[in-house]
């Protein structure tokens, strides 16, 4: 079968390697559909701090159940399906208290382990989650990112009649966002320096849109929240600019949601941290119910992924889309791989 794999930093090779086989539990899935993550692109260019190179990525996608192997229950062959793209121990602190989305062993399907970029990826049934016939390839690719935003949003122990600011406009920051709105929230904020992605944003329902690199947030948040300004921030771009904005910004004693992935080690005025009483909340990935939460809601209609859906590559091009995404980066959102 084909594969692709980074090789390293800026070097994705396509090659054929044997068909796997699904083992006592697992499922084999033919992947229809990947979408690229920023993760990915930050893999690709050496800066992701947790993933290294040779690695097959692909931790969001879709695709069709192949085969099952023996002691598979609940899966058939033909199922549409999706992945909850983690692997963990089972043992740990953290898998033992039920967070084993934290787990002290966590590798990521397409990130520290084989990901979805070939024609069929082996996985264990308890990762597998069913596709309902609403949902076509697309949008069963999209689920794990709305499923990001649904334990973002989480992490803050509620929104319902809240105001919430979300620094950052692609993908994850949108569907923070609009998963924030869809749960409760009484209104969403969201920023970023590119007009096309605050368009998109608004295409998708969320109308507090603030371009921070001409308009001044502060005085925009004192007007469309008022004087109190927001009740939570999620930083979705990883990046010390938006950190400092965010403790800068944030009301004394409220939650700071860390959702973006620092490329480079940001330097923050902890001072203030502690001044202000703020709470910085880390968020990492998902569990299960988050998925759930992400079907209902893209099935619900309440979070819209078409404005997010910017264009498709085939699979031998694999390549030719991050090189795309690199010549648009302010002009793309979720870039797909067809299979």
């Amino acid at each position: 079968m084909r594969q692709v794999i980074l090789e390293e930093p800026q070097k994705l090779v396509l090659r054929e390697v044997p068909k796997p086989s699904p083992g006592p539990g697992q499922v084999l899935i033919r992947i229809k559909r990947i979408g690229i993550c920023g993760s990915d692109i930050h893999a690709y260019y050496g800066q992701h701090p947790y993933i290294r190179c040779p690695i097959v990525q692909g931790h969001e996608f879709s695709g069709e159940v192949a085969e099952v192997g023996k002691g598979v229950r609940r899966i058939k062959a033909g199922d549409r399906v999706t992945v909850r793209p983690q692997l963990t121990c089972g043992s740990c602190y953290s898998c033992t208290h039920g967070n084993y989305h934290i787990c002290s062993e966590l590798r990521v399907i397409g990130c520290q382990a084989e990901g979805a970029a070939q024609e069929f990826l082996a996985v264990d049934q308890d990762l597998v989650v069913s596709l309902p016939a609403e949902l076509d390839d697309d949008s069963g690719a999209m689920v794990e990112p709305v499923a990001v935003g649904a334990h973002a949003v989480g992490r803050l122990g509620g929104v319902a009649g809240k105001k919430i600011l979300v620094l950052g406009a692609g993908p994850i920051g949108n569907l923070t966002a609009q998963t924030a709105k869809a749960l409760g929230a009484k209104a969403a904020m969201i920023t970023d320096l590119s007009d096309f992605r605050l368009g998109a944003a608004r295409e998708c329902g969320l109308e507090g849109t603030v371009n921070s690199g001409r308009e001044d947030l502060a005085a925009a948040l004192k007007a469309q929240f008022g004087p109190d300004g927001a009740d939570a921030i999620l930083e979705c771009v990883g990046a010390e600019e938006t950190m400092e904005q965010a403790i800068r910004l944030a009301r004394k004693g409220t939650d700071i949601v860390v959702v973006g992935v620092f490329g480079k080690k940001p330097a923050l005025d902890i001072g203030l941290v502690q001044d202000k009483e703020l709470r910085l909340i880390g968020t990492l990935m998902y569990k299960a119910e988050d998925y759930r939460t992400a079907i209902d809601l893209i099935r619900s209609g309440r979070v819209n992924l078409k404005p997010l859906m910017t264009t498709h590559f085939p699979f031998a091009d694999y390549a030719k889309a991050y090189k795309y995404i690199e010549k648009n980066k302010d002009r793309s959102m979720k870039v797909f791989i067809d299979l």
